[in-house]
């Protein structure tokens, strides 16, 4: 997966960067999860992860490209205040797939035996 950034313009009065990006998914197949998009991202604009919410991406019919639109903040409080929720929820990291496959079971306590 290579991300390649297309332009890139800093908004003052809402404190963020606003990118436009573009995806070469060849390797993966498949549009790849906003996290790993997001985790790029940060790095390509050498800020915190926590920083960088991807607002949208869009494959490109028949290709293996996908653009997209993100916004990287000056800080985490500036993020929470502009970000819609809505977006703040599509950006969380996914979660392991073996923790939804295997329910935790409660421990049961042992019962004493008696002896006659």
């Amino acid at each position: 997966m290579k991300v390649k950034i297309i332009s890139k313009e800093y908004n003052p009065l809402l404190k963020r960067k606003e990118v436009t990006f573009k995806v070469e998914h060849t390797e993966t197949g498949g549009t790849p999860h906003r996290f790993e998009v997001r985790k790029q991202l940060a790095t390509l604009l050498k800020t915190d992860l926590e920083l960088v919410y991807v607002k949208k991406m869009e494959t490109k019919t028949g290709t293996m490209t996908a653009v997209g639109e993100a916004n990287a903040y000056d800080s985490v409080e500036q993020a929470k205040i502009v970000e819609p929720k809505h977006i703040v929820a599509r950006n969380v990291p996914p979660k392991r797939s073996e923790e939804s496959q295997t329910p935790e079971k409660p421990e049961e306590p042992e019962e004493k035996k008696e002896e006659s």
